[in-house]
């Protein structure tokens, strides 16, 4: 394991409206606002067709290039994630979120990074982390950006 300590700064609270990438919103308001590192929570509708990395084919032979499984919400559907914010090794900030989306019996849970479109309107809360150490750097193995706590890659 791996650790950082870290502080908090600012909190925002963001309003998403119908039509909006969750991810796109998210990374391009913390850029515009200075936040590299941070703790999301979200909360609201998640349009029909949204896309949603569900893991890969196969946990135990996953290695980079091999495909991943996605899923394509069937219908609006009530959501609520958590993720975290972490620049990239060009200085950008990356969210990492998980969602997880449901309507009437049915729920599923993967990663917004492909494609979450609002529906009607979705709340952002923004906590942001203040230090210099954290980033998502890219990991030969598995192909991802990962969280590196300690900055050596």
């Amino acid at each position: 394991m791996k650790y950082m300590e870290t502080r908090t700064g600012r909190t925002f609270v963001l309003r998403l409206d119908q039509g909006e990438v969750l991810h796109e919103q998210i990374e391009a308001f913390a850029k515009g606002q200075g936040v590299l590192r941070g703790v999301v929570f979200t909360l609201g509708g998640a349009e029909s067709d949204s896309e949603l990395i569900t893991g890969p084919g196969n946990g135990e032979d996953f290695a980079a290039g091999k495909p991943i499984n996605t899923h394509f919400l069937d219908g609006v559907h009530e959501s609520a994630g958590v993720g975290t914010l972490f620049p990239d090794e060009t200085g950008t900030p990356v969210l990492h979120l998980h969602i997880t989306c449901g309507r009437e019996d049915r729920a599923v849970t993967g990663c917004a990074r492909n494609g979450v479109v609002v529906w009607l309107y979705m709340e952002v809360v923004i906590i942001e982390l203040q230090g210099e150490r954290g980033a998502r750097l890219p990991d030969p193995t598995s192909g991802f950006k990962l969280l590196c706590v300690d900055n050596d890659g």
